[in-house]
């Protein structure tokens, strides 16, 4: 069944979970830990494929919503698959949909991390916005953001669309809550969560044994249970001891919306109770502060569209602090945007043309940036691998937190 995909730990830090390894997919090996950059629609908005490479993108991760939407899974099927299609020759990977249900049915958008301490309901929706997703315990029916057209998904048909788009990782289709939502929803959703995890490993191994022409797909269920102790560790033994159709998942995801404040802890349960020999991925979180944190507490990879996210807007990331590179004060800093980063627009362009550019309206400008952001974060967590091997990682986290002035987060951007 796994033909294709495993994972090896090589180094175990003293200190903890944090730990270096090697995943290997049928289309390469991803070392670890390693950040994910996020190309939804099989794109990192701005940038090339190409340029992902070089700047040292080990995979890359798509949305299986948004590819279902358009251009439909029948024809990446046809390309010959994700990689294939966008002209990727490395490991992909797809998500189920399920925040996308979150985003769709509350209205938040793409924020993940939220205040655990403020109001409680199970009628979660934001301001101005209309519900476009109900759940149920057989699935989701939804309205697409496109052209309104309706759609259900359930177990059976998220596993079809994703085995049809053909990452090398996929995820099981899983209820995201806000950590807005009650503790007896929290707890709907997991068993909601549970049932459509079994349904998952017997529809992977039905079209796995169907598809048999095609490269193996490793399946990850995905952990949820909010911010409540209990809940996570019931969430991670549960499935990290599924079996269904002969078959276990092959790693896990850690989601669902997350306490900034309490990620540490949270990611800490789910990997203390999950197999230690299977692979631990952080969905949506990206962060540079957080990404020390997942890493310490075992996670072997990240996603996050953030760094391209606000690439957009300017933002770009330094070892001293995130800037906006289209404020005045840059229209005559002829410098880097860091001079410690080694990516191609570091090496080729200044802060001062930058800032011209953004101001210009110019569409390099968020190339650029785009660029630089990525590198920077996947050049950070490959630092992170590196010290965890030379057994300086917790001096290296105290260095750049001493140095890094602003404290992103996700929950204000």
């Amino acid at each position: 069944m796994t033909s294709g995909f495993k994972y090896e730990i090589q180094h175990a830090s003293d200190k903890g979970l944090a730990r270096v390894g090697t995943i290997t997919t049928p289309h390469g090996q991803i070392q670890t830990p390693a950040f994910i950059p996020v190309g939804t629609k099989a794109t990192v908005k701005s940038v090339l494929p190409g340029a992902m490479e070089d700047l040292g993108a080990q995979a890359l991760l798509s949305n299986a919503y948004h590819l279902y939407l358009q251009p439909g899974p029948d024809v990446l099927d046809e390309a010959g698959g994700l990689g294939s299609f966008m002209n990727w020759d490395g490991p992909t990977f797809t998500d189920s949909g399920g925040f996308q249900v979150l985003s769709l049915g509350v209205g938040f958008k793409k924020v993940l991390a939220m205040d655990a301490q403020t109001f409680r309901s199970d009628q979660v929706i934001a301001g101005n916005k209309e519900r476009l997703a109900h759940v149920d315990d057989e699935g989701v029916t939804f309205k697409s953001h496109l052209d309104g057209s309706m759609h259900r998904f359930s177990a059976e048909i998220s596993m079809q669309i994703q085995h049809k788009i053909g990452a090398d990782i996929m995820f099981a289709f899983d209820e995201c809550t806000t950590l807005h939502n009650t503790r007896p929803y929290q707890e709907l959703a997991m068993e909601r969560t549970h049932n459509w995890a079994i349904r998952f490993l017997d529809e992977h191994k039905r079209l796995t044994d169907e598809r048999s022409n095609k490269p193996y797909q490793a399946l990850f269920g995905v952990i949820q249970g909010a911010q409540y102790e209990d809940l996570r560790k019931e969430a991670a033994a549960d499935l990290g001891t599924m079996s269904s159709s002969g078959i276990e998942f092959d790693g896990f995801g850690i989601g669902g919306a997350l306490d900034k404040d309490s990620l540490g802890t949270i990611v800490s349960w789910v990997n203390s109770t999950l197999p230690q020999e299977k692979p631990k991925h952080l969905l949506g979180i990206g962060a540079p502060e957080d990404l020390f944190v997942g890493v310490e507490n075992g996670v072997d990879t990240f996603d996050c569209v953030l760094a391209s996210r606000i690439a957009r807007t300017s933002a770009v990331y330094t070892m001293t602090g995130r800037f906006n590179v289209s404020n005045a004060g840059y229209i005559r800093d002829f410098t880097p945007i860091d001079a410690e980063c080694d990516c191609y627009t570091c090496k080729n362009y200044t802060r001062a043309y930058l800032c011209h550019l953004f101001r210009g309206k110019e569409m390099v400008a968020a190339t650029l940036a785009t660029i630089h952001n990525e590198r920077f974060i996947v050049r950070l967590v490959d630092q992170m691998r590196q010290h965890l091997i030379d057994g300086t990682f917790y001096d290296f986290k105290a260095d750049f937190l001493g140095r890094y002035k602003h404290r992103s987060g996700q929950a204000s951007n």
